[in-house]
């Protein structure tokens, strides 16, 4: 027995148009590409290990210049051993930070940036005059 669709061969001469929501969802996918690239992106928000390694290095060395400035400005007003330890120390400790974010080390430097420097602060209000 045959159907209707097919000839006295048994092959299948009906033809199959492709339903219209695949044609519609290919013009969709030609006029915008997928975006796997932008979910991955998403996915990932905040700064690569290089952009925060530039960042800490950046910020590291604004505060070297900054606390060298400060330590001119606080030799000028008072010469003090102690002035000269504190900033000296906290300019060290810049150098230090920006050493270990060149490394790859960029959470121990910003940990150890902050903690030095609220150290600095802390001696600059009780030891210094």
């Amino acid at each position: 027995m045959s159907t209707p669709d097919q000839d006295t061969s048994g092959q299948d001469t009906s033809e199959e148009e492709p339903p219209a929501r695949a044609t519609s969802e290919e013009e969709s996918l030609a006029q915008d590409p997928p975006a796997p690239v932008a979910a991955a992106e998403g996915a990932r928000a905040g700064l690569s290990p290089r952009q925060a390694r530039r960042l800490r290095v950046a910020v590291a060395s604004v505060l070297l210049v900054g606390l060298a400035a400060v330590l001119v400005l606080r030799l000028a007003s008072r010469t003090s051993v102690l002035v000269v330890g504190v900033y000296g120390l906290a300019m060290i400790l810049c150098g230090v930070v920006i050493e270990l974010s060149r490394h790859g080390r960029t959470r121990l430097g910003t940990w150890l940036l902050g903690a030095g420097l609220l150290a600095a602060l802390a001696a600059d209000w009780l030891l210094l005059p």
